[in-house]
Protein backbone atom coordinates (compact mmCIF):
# COMPACT_ATOMS: atom_id res chain seq x y z
CA UNK A 1 0.00 0.00 0.00
CA UNK A 2 1.39 3.33 -1.12
CA UNK A 3 1.47 6.32 1.49
CA UNK A 4 0.47 8.61 -1.01
CA UNK A 5 0.27 12.83 -0.33
CA UNK A 6 -3.22 12.66 0.88
CA UNK A 7 -1.99 9.71 3.45
CA UNK A 8 0.38 11.70 4.51
CA UNK A 9 -1.54 15.29 4.71
CA UNK A 10 -3.91 13.04 6.93
CA UNK A 11 -1.45 11.47 8.88
CA UNK A 12 0.57 15.01 9.81
CA UNK A 13 -2.52 16.03 10.71
CA UNK A 14 -3.20 13.93 13.13
CA UNK A 15 -0.31 13.96 14.56
CA UNK A 16 -0.33 17.82 14.77
CA UNK A 17 -4.18 17.43 16.72
CA UNK A 18 -2.94 14.66 18.97
CA UNK A 19 0.43 16.28 20.34
CA UNK A 20 -1.51 19.48 21.10
CA UNK A 21 -4.70 17.77 22.53
CA UNK A 22 -3.75 14.47 23.50
CA UNK A 23 -7.10 13.30 22.49
CA UNK A 24 -7.65 10.50 19.80
CA UNK A 25 -8.57 12.07 17.11
CA UNK A 26 -11.47 11.48 14.74
CA UNK A 27 -12.21 11.70 10.67
CA UNK A 28 -14.93 14.10 11.95
CA UNK A 29 -12.83 16.59 14.01
CA UNK A 30 -9.84 16.53 10.97
CA UNK A 31 -12.55 17.50 8.86
CA UNK A 32 -13.36 20.43 10.80
CA UNK A 33 -10.05 21.47 12.08
CA UNK A 34 -8.17 20.99 8.70
CA UNK A 35 -8.50 21.76 5.51
CA UNK A 36 -9.15 18.12 3.67
CA UNK A 37 -11.05 19.00 0.94
CA UNK A 38 -12.18 15.51 1.09
CA UNK A 39 -15.62 13.94 2.54
CA UNK A 40 -14.90 12.48 6.20
CA UNK A 41 -15.90 8.89 4.68
CA UNK A 42 -12.82 9.30 2.67
CA UNK A 43 -10.87 10.65 5.51
CA UNK A 44 -12.19 7.23 7.52
CA UNK A 45 -10.86 4.86 4.79
CA UNK A 46 -7.52 6.87 4.40
CA UNK A 47 -7.25 6.36 8.24
CA UNK A 48 -7.75 2.77 7.89
CA UNK A 49 -5.45 2.10 5.80
CA UNK A 50 -2.54 4.06 7.72
CA UNK A 51 -3.86 1.69 10.75
CA UNK A 52 -2.99 -0.71 8.68
CA UNK A 53 0.19 0.59 7.58
CA UNK A 54 1.09 0.59 10.79
CA UNK A 55 1.31 4.36 11.36
CA UNK A 56 -2.19 4.79 13.86
CA UNK A 57 -3.34 2.76 16.12
CA UNK A 58 -6.85 2.72 17.55
CA UNK A 59 -7.09 2.78 21.47
CA UNK A 60 -10.06 0.78 22.69
CA UNK A 61 -11.97 3.23 24.09
CA UNK A 62 -12.40 5.76 21.71
CA UNK A 63 -13.57 6.19 17.93
CA UNK A 64 -10.48 8.64 17.42
CA UNK A 65 -7.33 6.88 16.24
CA UNK A 66 -3.84 8.35 18.20
CA UNK A 67 -0.14 7.92 16.10
CA UNK A 68 2.50 4.96 16.70
CA UNK A 69 6.05 4.99 17.41
CA UNK A 70 6.31 4.43 13.26
CA UNK A 71 4.20 8.01 12.64
CA UNK A 72 6.40 9.61 14.74
CA UNK A 73 9.47 7.99 13.27
CA UNK A 74 7.98 9.37 9.65
CA UNK A 75 7.06 12.31 11.18
CA UNK A 76 10.37 13.54 12.65
CA UNK A 77 12.84 12.42 9.87
CA UNK A 78 10.08 13.76 6.95
CA UNK A 79 7.68 16.20 8.11
CA UNK A 80 8.67 17.90 11.09
CA UNK A 81 9.56 21.77 11.15
CA UNK A 82 12.23 23.41 13.44
CA UNK A 83 10.44 26.75 14.37
CA UNK A 84 13.37 29.41 15.19
CA UNK A 85 13.59 29.52 19.22
CA UNK A 86 11.59 32.67 20.63
CA UNK A 87 13.54 35.42 21.28
CA UNK A 88 12.64 35.54 25.29
CA UNK A 89 14.20 31.79 25.29
CA UNK A 90 17.47 32.68 23.24
CA UNK A 91 17.76 35.69 26.22
CA UNK A 92 17.18 33.44 29.02
CA UNK A 93 19.71 30.89 27.52
CA UNK A 94 22.14 33.47 26.67
CA UNK A 95 22.53 35.30 29.71
CA UNK A 96 21.94 32.51 32.33
CA UNK A 97 24.61 30.09 30.88
CA UNK A 98 26.78 33.53 30.89
CA UNK A 99 26.37 34.18 34.22
CA UNK A 100 28.03 30.82 35.45
CA UNK A 101 30.74 30.89 33.20
CA UNK A 102 33.58 30.50 35.41
CA UNK A 103 32.20 27.18 36.69
CA UNK A 104 31.67 24.35 35.08
CA UNK A 105 29.90 22.27 36.99
CA UNK A 106 27.42 25.03 37.91
CA UNK A 107 26.70 25.62 34.28
CA UNK A 108 26.06 22.60 33.13
CA UNK A 109 23.46 22.01 36.12
CA UNK A 110 21.75 25.66 35.23
CA UNK A 111 21.71 24.23 31.11
CA UNK A 112 19.77 21.07 32.50
CA UNK A 113 17.18 23.75 34.64
CA UNK A 114 16.88 25.76 31.69
CA UNK A 115 15.74 22.75 29.46
CA UNK A 116 13.22 22.04 31.39
CA UNK A 117 11.58 25.63 32.08
CA UNK A 118 11.64 25.77 28.77
CA UNK A 119 10.80 22.79 27.46
CA UNK A 120 8.20 21.64 30.57
CA UNK A 121 9.49 18.23 30.29
CA UNK A 122 12.15 16.02 32.45
CA UNK A 123 15.67 17.16 31.26
CA UNK A 124 19.12 15.81 32.34
CA UNK A 125 22.82 16.78 31.94
CA UNK A 126 25.73 14.56 31.97
CA UNK A 127 29.18 15.22 32.74
CA UNK A 128 31.39 12.80 32.38
CA UNK A 129 35.18 13.21 32.93
CA UNK A 130 37.19 11.07 31.33
CA UNK A 131 39.89 9.11 32.34
CA UNK A 132 42.32 10.83 29.96
CA UNK A 133 41.56 14.50 31.49
CA UNK A 134 44.34 16.43 32.48
CA UNK A 135 44.85 18.31 35.99
CA UNK A 136 44.97 21.69 35.20
CA UNK A 137 45.88 23.15 38.38
CA UNK A 138 45.59 22.90 42.50
CA UNK A 139 44.85 25.34 45.26
CA UNK A 140 44.44 25.11 48.86
CA UNK A 141 42.47 28.33 50.25
CA UNK A 142 42.65 29.21 53.80
CA UNK A 143 39.34 29.41 55.69
CA UNK A 144 39.89 28.88 59.39
CA UNK A 145 42.99 27.85 61.21
CA UNK A 146 42.09 24.56 60.84
CA UNK A 147 39.74 24.11 57.79
CA UNK A 148 40.59 24.34 54.39
CA UNK A 149 39.40 24.13 51.15
CA UNK A 150 40.90 22.08 48.29
CA UNK A 151 40.17 23.09 44.83
CA UNK A 152 41.15 20.92 41.76
CA UNK A 153 40.79 22.02 38.29
CA UNK A 154 40.39 19.86 35.02
CA UNK A 155 41.69 21.01 31.60
CA UNK A 156 38.28 19.80 30.81
CA UNK A 157 36.86 22.86 32.94
CA UNK A 158 35.49 20.62 35.33
CA UNK A 159 36.34 22.18 39.33
CA UNK A 160 36.01 19.87 42.09
CA UNK A 161 36.39 22.55 45.95
CA UNK A 162 36.47 19.70 49.15
CA UNK A 163 36.46 21.62 52.78
CA UNK A 164 38.85 19.72 54.85
CA UNK A 165 39.24 20.05 58.52
CA UNK A 166 42.63 19.13 59.40
CA UNK A 167 44.26 18.02 63.07
CA UNK A 168 46.36 20.96 63.61
CA UNK A 169 47.03 24.58 62.47
CA UNK A 170 48.75 25.39 59.07
CA UNK A 171 50.49 28.39 57.48
CA UNK A 172 49.12 30.26 54.58
CA UNK A 173 53.06 30.11 53.17
CA UNK A 174 52.55 25.86 54.07
CA UNK A 175 49.57 25.98 51.66
CA UNK A 176 50.98 27.82 48.88
CA UNK A 177 53.96 25.89 48.74
CA UNK A 178 52.22 22.64 48.73
CA UNK A 179 49.50 23.81 46.21
CA UNK A 180 52.62 25.28 43.89
CA UNK A 181 54.39 21.73 43.99
CA UNK A 182 51.66 19.74 43.24
CA UNK A 183 50.57 21.73 40.68
CA UNK A 184 54.16 21.96 39.01
CA UNK A 185 55.02 17.92 39.66
CA UNK A 186 51.22 16.71 37.85
CA UNK A 187 49.92 19.45 35.87
CA UNK A 188 49.17 17.84 32.49
CA UNK A 189 49.33 14.38 33.40
CA UNK A 190 45.94 12.54 33.14
CA UNK A 191 44.06 11.98 36.74
CA UNK A 192 44.42 8.78 36.15
CA UNK A 193 48.22 9.08 36.36
CA UNK A 194 48.42 11.29 39.36
CA UNK A 195 45.89 8.58 41.04
CA UNK A 196 48.00 5.62 39.87
CA UNK A 197 51.25 7.92 41.45
CA UNK A 198 53.04 8.12 44.63
CA UNK A 199 52.33 11.58 45.16
CA UNK A 200 53.51 11.45 48.96
CA UNK A 201 56.77 10.06 47.82
CA UNK A 202 57.55 12.63 45.52
CA UNK A 203 56.82 15.26 48.29
CA UNK A 204 59.23 13.83 50.95
CA UNK A 205 62.01 16.22 49.56
CA UNK A 206 59.79 19.47 50.70
CA UNK A 207 60.21 20.95 54.27
CA UNK A 208 59.19 18.64 57.01
CA UNK A 209 56.07 21.25 58.31
CA UNK A 210 54.76 20.51 54.13
CA UNK A 211 55.19 16.92 54.68
CA UNK A 212 53.26 16.78 57.83
CA UNK A 213 50.53 19.34 55.71
CA UNK A 214 50.78 16.93 53.18
CA UNK A 215 50.56 13.98 54.63
CA UNK A 216 46.66 15.51 56.04
CA UNK A 217 45.58 16.69 52.89
CA UNK A 218 47.00 14.18 50.59
CA UNK A 219 44.48 11.16 51.31
CA UNK A 220 41.15 13.92 50.50
CA UNK A 221 43.10 15.05 47.23
CA UNK A 222 43.58 11.52 46.10
CA UNK A 223 39.40 11.04 47.02
CA UNK A 224 38.71 14.35 45.09
CA UNK A 225 40.15 12.94 42.01
CA UNK A 226 38.64 9.85 42.48
CA UNK A 227 35.39 11.51 42.69
CA UNK A 228 36.31 13.85 39.67
CA UNK A 229 36.38 9.94 37.18
CA UNK A 230 32.26 9.52 38.24
CA UNK A 231 29.88 10.69 36.22
CA UNK A 232 27.77 13.51 37.44
CA UNK A 233 23.94 13.33 35.92
CA UNK A 234 21.80 16.43 37.00
CA UNK A 235 18.28 16.09 36.49
CA UNK A 236 15.47 18.84 36.64
CA UNK A 237 12.35 18.97 35.91
CA UNK A 238 10.82 15.27 37.25
CA UNK A 239 7.38 16.71 38.50
CA UNK A 240 6.56 18.42 34.84
CA UNK A 241 5.01 14.70 34.37
CA UNK A 242 2.39 14.90 36.84
CA UNK A 243 0.76 17.68 34.14
CA UNK A 244 1.56 15.40 31.29
CA UNK A 245 -2.34 13.49 30.36
CA UNK A 246 -0.31 10.40 29.76
CA UNK A 247 1.58 9.74 33.25
CA UNK A 248 -1.88 10.53 35.05
CA UNK A 249 -1.74 6.81 35.50
CA UNK A 250 0.10 6.40 39.18
CA UNK A 251 1.78 3.26 37.70
CA UNK A 252 3.02 4.71 34.81
CA UNK A 253 4.14 7.76 36.61
CA UNK A 254 6.19 5.51 38.94
CA UNK A 255 7.50 3.53 36.07
CA UNK A 256 8.86 7.14 34.61
CA UNK A 257 10.45 8.18 37.81
CA UNK A 258 12.31 4.31 38.49
CA UNK A 259 14.01 4.75 35.69
CA UNK A 260 16.53 7.40 37.12
CA UNK A 261 16.98 5.77 39.95
CA UNK A 262 18.97 2.97 38.21
CA UNK A 263 21.13 5.91 37.65
CA UNK A 264 24.15 4.62 36.14
CA UNK A 265 22.22 2.14 33.51
CA UNK A 266 20.13 5.51 32.60
CA UNK A 267 23.79 7.17 32.04
CA UNK A 268 25.25 4.47 29.86
CA UNK A 269 21.75 4.64 28.13
CA UNK A 270 23.03 8.20 27.22
CA UNK A 271 26.73 7.97 27.27
CA UNK A 272 25.92 4.97 24.53
CA UNK A 273 24.30 7.30 21.94
CA UNK A 274 25.66 8.74 18.70
CA UNK A 275 27.05 12.57 18.82
CA UNK A 276 25.33 14.94 17.09
CA UNK A 277 21.04 15.39 18.11
CA UNK A 278 19.72 12.00 17.92
CA UNK A 279 16.12 11.62 18.76
CA UNK A 280 14.66 7.93 20.07
CA UNK A 281 10.91 7.12 19.99
CA UNK A 282 8.98 4.60 22.34
CA UNK A 283 10.37 1.28 21.28
CA UNK A 284 13.52 2.36 19.54
CA UNK A 285 14.75 3.05 23.05
CA UNK A 286 16.77 -0.06 24.46
CA UNK A 287 16.04 0.11 28.09
CA UNK A 288 11.70 -1.74 27.76
CA UNK A 289 11.23 0.78 30.90
CA UNK A 290 11.41 3.91 28.07
CA UNK A 291 9.27 1.81 25.87
CA UNK A 292 6.49 5.03 26.11
CA UNK A 293 9.14 7.84 26.47
CA UNK A 294 11.17 9.65 23.59
CA UNK A 295 14.28 11.05 24.39
CA UNK A 296 16.15 13.58 22.48
CA UNK A 297 20.00 14.03 23.39
CA UNK A 298 22.70 16.27 21.95
CA UNK A 299 26.73 16.23 22.64
CA UNK A 300 28.28 18.79 24.05
CA UNK A 301 31.89 19.68 24.08
CA UNK A 302 34.33 21.83 26.10
CA UNK A 303 37.47 23.22 24.22
CA UNK A 304 36.01 20.93 21.23
CA UNK A 305 36.58 17.76 23.31
CA UNK A 306 33.75 15.68 23.79
CA UNK A 307 32.28 15.86 27.50
CA UNK A 308 29.02 14.79 27.93
CA UNK A 309 24.93 14.79 26.75
CA UNK A 310 21.93 16.80 27.70
CA UNK A 311 18.94 16.47 26.44
CA UNK A 312 14.81 16.28 27.60
CA UNK A 313 12.75 13.02 28.25
CA UNK A 314 9.32 12.82 27.71
CA UNK A 315 6.25 10.86 26.12
CA UNK A 316 5.82 9.82 22.41
CA UNK A 317 3.56 12.89 22.46
CA UNK A 318 6.08 15.71 21.99
CA UNK A 319 6.24 18.62 19.95
CA UNK A 320 9.85 17.61 18.24
CA UNK A 321 10.51 20.30 15.75
CA UNK A 322 10.15 22.64 18.65
CA UNK A 323 12.19 21.19 21.77
CA UNK A 324 14.97 19.74 18.93
CA UNK A 325 15.55 23.34 18.33
CA UNK A 326 15.88 24.10 21.66
CA UNK A 327 17.88 21.63 22.05
CA UNK A 328 19.82 22.31 19.33
CA UNK A 329 20.56 26.12 20.16
CA UNK A 330 21.23 25.79 24.14
CA UNK A 331 23.99 23.14 22.80
CA UNK A 332 25.08 25.15 20.72
CA UNK A 333 25.61 28.30 23.55
CA UNK A 334 26.89 25.56 25.55
CA UNK A 335 29.61 24.77 23.28
CA UNK A 336 30.37 28.78 23.16
CA UNK A 337 30.16 29.73 26.16
CA UNK A 338 33.38 26.83 26.64
CA UNK A 339 35.39 27.58 23.57
CA UNK A 340 38.48 29.59 24.83
CA UNK A 341 40.34 31.10 22.10
CA UNK A 342 43.54 32.12 22.86
CA UNK A 343 43.83 35.88 23.30
CA UNK A 344 40.15 36.10 23.27
CA UNK A 345 37.20 36.43 25.29
CA UNK A 346 34.75 33.15 25.76
CA UNK A 347 32.28 33.82 22.74
CA UNK A 348 28.61 33.56 23.48
CA UNK A 349 25.60 32.39 21.39
CA UNK A 350 23.09 34.68 19.63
Amino acid sequence: MELTERKLKILQAIISDYVRTAEPVGSRTLSKRFDMAVSPATIRNEMSDLEEMGYLTHPHTSAGRVPSDKAYRLYVNDLMKKPEVSPEAKQIINETLRADIDEFDRTIQRAAELLSEITNLASFVVSPTKTEDRLQFVNLLPVDERTVVLMIVAESGKVSNTTLKLKFPYTEEALQILAKNITYNYKGRTITEVLTSNIIEDLRSDLEAMNRLAGSIMPNFMRTLSDMLNVNLYMDGLSNIFDIPEFSDLSRAKNFISLFDKKDQFVKTLMDRDDGVIVTIGTENPDVNMSDCSLITATYHVNGQLVGKLGVIGPTRMRYGEITSIVEYLTDNLNNTFRLEDGEEKENGD
